[in-house]
């Protein structure tokens, strides 16, 4: 069984005249990711790798919730392309992961993200927000041959301020 774990990037800053890869998180991207890396922490994932585009507003929102959730660095890797607007590039990397790993969580961009989610889940979602993370489960073996999954949970950062 393969788990998918998929988080959109905080909320980034405009207020910098810097390229689109290099664009930060804003304040309320930063404390968004503390917030759902926190909930996260709370489920006790089991997680085998975790992805992120080497934008900077996805590497930050990874590097916060990894911190919050406890997960270690030797288990982290920066794929190229993962900063993929479409999501083609994306299901391609998930398509060639090792089979060894059971859990992946992959830190990246929509629209890319959202079209996954409702590619590869059973719950349209009408967009992963910022911060966003979704977790889809397959009942297949291999990464290559993951077809039509289970969405498990979302959490969004607007459902956890709601408390």
């Amino acid at each position: 069984m393969k788990n998918l774990l998929l988080m959109r990037h905080g909320k980034s800053s405009w207020e910098l005249n810097v390229g689109d890869q290099d664009r930060p998180l804003g304040q309320r991207g930063i404390t968004d990711a503390h917030l759902v890396g926190k909930e996260l922490a709370k489920h006790n994932y089991s997680i085998d790798h975790v992805y992120s585009s080497p934008a900077n507003r996805a590497l930050h929102t990874c590097m916060i919730c990894i911190g919050e959730m406890g997960h270690s660095l030797k288990d982290f890797s920066i794929v190229n392309d993962l900063y993929d607007f479409s999501g083609e590039r994306v299901i391609n990397v998930i398509r060639h992961l090792d089979n060894a790993l059971e859990t992946v969580l992959i830190f990246g961009h929509n629209h890319a993200f959202t079209y996954l989610a409702n590619l590869f889940g059973d719950k349209h979602l009408e967009n992963v927000p910022t911060s966003g993370f979704v977790h889809i489960q397959f009942k297949e073996s291999s990464w290559a041959a993951i077809t039509q999954g289970v969405t498990i949970q979302t959490i969004f950062p607007k459902q956890l301020k709601a408390w």
